[in-house]
């Protein structure tokens, strides 16, 4: 009866603890754990000026949640928050323990992810000095715990300043192209050509407490597939293609980077419409890219259950390494986690070491612009080779042996006529060597794993993200939107060619060049994937750039940043890459139609668009005001007097419908 009531009363303090810290806890035999993820609050070192935060989370959040700053993603209020990444933060809260966790023979604070440079204190006590936002850190604090009002914080210092600092102190030796080299962080964090500069810091990932006796032991790694990465002479060169448990695949996809500036925000039901973009436009295969995050365990679950291959990065990209011990530990103890965390998930197909670092050394003009001498260019070769050649692979084979590595993506340039013969290509003499679209004929290579055309986002992220006086070409407002180099001269020359003649282009509205921005990218990619595809076995894959924007920009993406919505390629896309129709490919440039008015008339039932032409429209953009979900089919083509029927996805009452076709916007824009 005794023994009764004390363990009814030890239940009763766990229970309790467990409500007033605000944590969730969970308990077995071997191991119990509990949630630290309430009364957090953050503030500026040595500020003082404490204010409740969000965990996970990161600062820029923190800070706008407690209105301390304008949205980060409105007009150009990027370059006003440059001022956070100089800072150093700080984050704190406290906990107590139930007396079930202290009996245990350790205590274990774990953080999956710290981003980056934090120092950890329990009760004033240093526990924990972390470096890379992609390892999980713990530390034993069985010495240190208290049974109430124990407290945690953690320092972290703007990785911005240690990365400068460390480049400085290199002098007159120079990584190219960038300190963010020094740093196991996040890369598109420093600014990419499609995303902002913000620099952030916090706790990322879940922080908990666990106990134990003993610890558990590691379950047997079972391979889940055979999987092969096809390389063999042939009389072309090299093939490159993927068999899963024996069996040929041709791969269908895109490239993913992360879907937000802020990775605290991207939520299980962000993440299902993430994937859904991809599943639905017949997608096989993501690349997940190496200049942002290994993915949440959640986002691999979604690839496993809806048929996707992954092709992992390592998390690095356009960059050489520093070659010192500390960088390689660091490294080694990185890939470990991450491969043994993520091995068990079918879909991986391929690890590869990085994006287009090879290339980029011997072919992106670094030895001249950084005025590198012979013995730094040989050393940088020769810690390039360790890490990615030598290193990474055997840590991977320690852990994971069954699946196929590839030390970069790729090992050609798409100037060289290797990358057309072997290996697979990233293949941007079309946008980025303003070649002509069909050169696709004559540039497709066995495996091509990045290709692409610019958009602008859709309108109504442009409106929701700028004011009236901002919607002109080219405000300082849409630049700061726009992050690729020579950006928009590079859109107006596709345009000016397969078009509209783009002499006026400035006197157009923003609304009619956007929309033919993105009749360009659906032009491209419809026939961009039509060619490859045509070209198959020679050509085993077609992973275009990109699936996905972080932020409201200018960009490659075929999804907007707000709600994931299509732009005009998505549904190209779609078509192209389904298996049970041929991909068409386009014999006539839109400059060179001879069009009338389509006179496009329309009415609607229930959740369907029936929609007529007396002439034959071009790229029918069916627009409904504040709508959020998908379409059946959208920028489609009409022959005179056929009716076509679109499903709106999601129902909305009294739809306000726009419907614009091309020969609409080249009849206003001179």
């Amino acid at each position: 009866m005794n023994r009764i009531k004390k363990n009814n009363l030890s239940m009763l303090l766990l229970l309790v603890a467990t409500y007033f810290l605000g944590t969730s806890c969970s308990s077995n035999q071997e191991k119990i754990s509990m949630e630290i993820n309430k009364g957090w609050q953050f503030s500026e070192v040595t500020k003082n000026d404490w204010r409740p935060a969000t965990v996970p989370g990161e600062v820029h959040t923190d800070l706008l949640k407690n209105k301390m700053i304008p949205d980060p993603f409105y007009r150009d209020n990027e370059k006003k928050l440059v001022w956070i990444e100089k800072k150093d933060w700080e984050y704190k809260t406290t906990f107590n323990v139930a007396p079930e966790f202290l009996k245990k023979k350790n205590n274990l604070l774990v953080f999956d992810g710290l981003d980056t440079y934090a120092t950890v204190y329990i009760n004033g006590i240093e526990i924990l000095n972390a470096n890379n936002m992609f390892r999980q850190w713990s530390a034993d604090v069985k010495q240190n715990l208290k049974a109430e009002n124990n407290e945690l914080r953690i320092v972290f210092k703007s990785a911005q300043n240690v990365v400068d600092s460390l480049a400085k102190k290199d002098l007159p030796y120079v990584i190219p192209d960038n300190p963010r080299c020094y740093v196991r962080k996040a890369q598109y964090h420093f600014g990419w050509d499609w995303g902002p500069k913000f620099t952030t810091c916090g706790i990322w990932k879940a922080v908990r407490l666990e106990a134990y006796d003993e610890k558990e032991t590691e379950e047997e790694y079972k391979v889940p597939h055979k999987y092969e990465l096809v390389q063999e002479k042939d009389t072309a060169g090299t093939s490159f293609y993927f068999k899963i448990d024996d069996k040929a695949v041709y791969m269908k996809g895109a490239n993913y980077i992360p879907s937000d500036a802020f990775l605290s925000r991207m939520t299980n039901a962000e993440y299902d419409k993430v994937i859904a973009t991809a599943k639905d436009a017949n997608m096989n295969m993501l690349r997940i890219w190496g200049g942002g995050i290994y993915e949440s365990d959640y986002f691999y679950d979604l690839c496993d259950k809806n048929g996707i291959y992954v092709w992992q990065d390592f998390m690095f990209a356009g960059t050489m390494v520093p070659g010192d011990k500390d960088f390689f530990d660091n490294v080694r103890e990185e890939v470990k986690y991450q491969v043994k965390r993520l091995r068990h998930h079918p879909s991986i197909v391929v690890w590869c070491g990085n994006n287009e670092i090879d290339e980029a050394f011997k072919n992106w003009g670094w030895q001249k612009q950084f005025k590198m001498n012979k013995k730094d260019s040989i050393k940088l070769w020769g810690d390039y080779k360790r890490l990615f050649q030598d290193s990474i692979p055997k840590w991977v084979k320690e852990v994971d042996p069954h699946r196929p590595y590839v030390s970069s993506s790729p090992l050609f340039g798409w100037g060289k006529k290797e990358s057309i013969t072997q290996g697979d290509s990233h293949y941007w003499g079309i946008w980025w060597g303003i070649e002509d679209i069909e050169v696709a004929h004559k540039k497709t290579g066995r495996f091509v794993s990045e290709y692409g055309m610019q958009a602008m986002p859709n309108y109504s992220t442009i409106e929701k993200i700028t004011i009236e006086e901002d919607r002109h070409l080219y405000s300082d407002v849409l630049k700061a939107h726009q992050k690729a180099g020579k950006g928009f001269t590079k859109l107006n020359s596709y345009i000016h060619r397969y078009f509209k003649d783009t002499t006026n282009v400035k006197t157009w509205s923003v609304k009619d060049y956007t929309y033919l921005t993105q009749c360009l990218q659906h032009y491209s990619f419809k026939n961009i994937i039509g060619i490859q595809r045509s070209k198959e076995p020679y050509n085993m894959g077609t992973l275009l750039w990109q699936l996905n924007d972080c932020w409201p920009v200018a960009s490659w993406s075929i999804t907007d940043y707000y709600n994931r919505q299509p732009k005009a390629a998505w549904y190209a896309v779609k078509e192209a890459y389904r298996d049970d129709v041929k991909p068409t490919i386009d014999k006539v440039r839109p400059i060179d139609l001879k069009l009338e008015n389509p006179q496009i008339t329309f009415k609607i039932e229930g959740n369907t668009i029936t929609l007529k032409a007396v002439k034959a429209a071009k790229y029918v953009w069916i627009d409904i005001k504040g709508y959020t979900g998908r379409l059946s089919d959208n920028y489609f083509d009409l022959k005179a007097g056929e009716e076509k029927n679109i499903t709106i996805q999601t129902p909305i009452s009294k739809p306000e419908i726009t419907i614009t076709s091309l020969f609409d916007v080249l009849s206003r824009s001179k």
